[in-house]
């Protein structure tokens, strides 16, 4: 017996979804660090920051209730102007964005910061906290995209957090169930941990499905359909969106190809190894398997399989 929507709608808002309380608690921890980042940038640098952009799951409310597999983590862009950019010079961005971390929470361990390919990174143990601090250096012509770097190949892209933020909150606007599928996707994920599938693939494929399919009628058979398209494509099929269609098609020779919905020249999905992949597909096709027979026979010992002992859709 297939699931209800109201039985979803439960597990989501009960289990799945960050509490309102918490999230409060975390913009005041968040706000508190932007707040001493410009004032520690001001002081020690010449740089000049524009704008700083609260981003990534957290800010598109697709972000999970904290657990032991569920992390939370915010992203925090920051907009830097600055017209003489370079792969070495974001490099020593990167590093004073580490050392003024370090100097504004001296009594954290060393441990809490890491540099990272694109940003560097401090965890707050308390809270569980986890903030990526990401600068680019901000487009003079379109002021909501910035340059990112790749420290380990040098190249960059470009980027627009904003564009993100409102390409979720459309697709929530065209279907109220829509983040829902994307918090159970990602539950999924961090059970299974397929590698190389992130959150923001998720987020794109189900995206994907939404406007080939339309908005969603019974939230059980659409998740089904979104580990169904992953086991049957292989990952293997292009994803675009409306968001570039106007603009000339570029091609990409990446094993996944899921193009960046703000930048057509920019493929999300280009770490995505081969053998990643087929990994992704296995894991995708046995979860669809299970998910098939939960519905068939109504047991939530399967369900549970899949998203873990708190999965639960009644008080």
């Amino acid at each position: 017996m297939p699931l209800l929507n109201k039985e979803l709608q439960y597990y989501d808002s009960n289990i799945l979804r960050l509490e309102e309380d918490r999230r409060k608690k975390y913009h005041e921890q968040v706000d508190n660090l932007i707040k001493n980042l410009r004032r520690e940038i001001k002081n020690q640098s010449e740089l000049r920051i524009v704008r700083v952009v609260k981003a990534g799951s957290f800010a598109k409310y697709t972000i999970l209730k904290k657990t032991n597999e569920d992390q939370i983590d915010v992203d925090l862009v920051f907009y830097i102007d600055d017209e003489n950019h370079n792969s070495d010079s974001f490099k020593e961005l990167i590093e004073l964005i580490q050392e003024l971390l370090i100097k504004i929470y001296p009594t954290k361990s060393v441990e809490d910061f890491e540099i990272q390919t694109r940003a560097t990174s401090i965890s707050f143990v308390g809270s569980g906290l986890d903030v990526d601090v990401v600068p680019v250096i901000q487009d003079s012509n379109n002021l909501d995209y910035g340059w990112q770097y790749d420290l380990n190949t040098g190249g960059k892209s470009l980027t627009c957090a904003p564009c993100h933020i409102k390409f979720v909150q459309n697709r929530k606007d065209e279907d109220k169930h829509y983040r829902t599928l994307v918090r159970m996707a990602k539950r999924w994920k961090n059970r299974a941990k397929p590698k190389g599938l992130k959150s923001f693939h998720i987020e794109l494929i189900l995206a994907s499905i939404q406007d080939n399919k339309g908005p969603t009628v019974n939230i059980e058979e659409r998740f089904r359909a979104f580990l169904l398209y992953i086991a049957q494509s292989n990952l293997q099929e292009r994803i675009d969106f409306k968001e570039n269609s106007s603009e000339t098609q570029i091609s990409f020779y990446d094993p996944v190809v899921i193009v960046d919905p703000a930048n057509h020249q920019n493929n999300v999905a280009s770490r995505i190894t081969d053998s990643e992949r087929k990994e992704i597909v296995e894991k995708a096709e046995e979860a669809w398997e299970l998910a098939n027979y939960a519905s068939t026979t109504g047991d939530l010992k399967l369900w549970k399989e899949l998203f873990g002992n708190t999965f639960k859709v009644e008080g």
